[in-house]
């Protein structure tokens, strides 16, 4: 099948780069490339899956957060006035 494709600047330079290591000819790179990423399984394309693992926060310091003084006392130190 003959078509038309507009190629980015960057995926033109490496299949021309690859043209000059392997000998091969421009069809034949495109049609492996081509046949290698779309049978590839999408599961194997990204890679593993991020995953979030909860944790408990709790609070690290021991005192009252009913006296708005100690917190600032002890975010900005002694001198936050």
């Amino acid at each position: 099948m003959r078509t038309t494709l507009t190629l980015d600047e960057d995926i033109a330079a490496k299949l021309k780069e690859e043209m000059g290591r392997s000998g091969k000819p421009f069809k034949e790179i495109v049609n492996f490339y081509l046949r290698l990423g779309l049978n590839t399984p999408r599961e194997a394309r990204g890679g593993k899956p991020f995953v979030v693992r909860a944790r408990d926060l709790k609070p690290r310091i021991s005192m009252e957060y009913d006296n708005i003084g100690d917190l600032f006392e002890l975010a900005e130190g002694p001198l936050h006035k």
